[in-house]
């Protein structure tokens, strides 16, 4: 398995694929349900990823058991609307918000 690498302050941090996968995921799941990005276009500005990785991430979801869905707007055009977390399943989101910078560092995120 591939790892990266990135760097917290003097040290550097080994991260593997499966970490970044995971974190990812809790990220952007933090992101919808705290409001600050819960649009496709709202990842990509907030992480910086691609609009694909983007899609893909929020189709990943479900297989951490993360109920995340679309709420259309009422009146408006196909895909005008924004996500939503129904069900954090497992996930404890407090851990998530206690370790934010951990995460953002890990994922190389601003």
């Amino acid at each position: 398995m591939l790892a990266t690498l990135h760097m917290i302050g003097p040290l550097q941090m080994e991260v593997s694929k499966t970490k970044t996968s995971f974190y990812r995921r809790l990220y952007v799941a933090w992101l919808i349900d705290s409001g600050a990005a819960d649009s496709v276009p709202a990842l990509m500005a907030a992480t910086g990823m691609p609009r694909r990785t983007a899609q893909d991430t929020l189709s990943a979801l479900e297989e951490l058991d993360i109920r995340c869905e679309f709420q259309q707007h009422d009146g408006q055009r196909n895909n005008a609307g924004h996500y939503v977390i129904r069900d954090w399943g497992a996930i404890d989101k407090g851990w998530i918000a206690g370790n934010l910078q951990r995460i953002k560092s890990a994922l190389g995120y601003p």
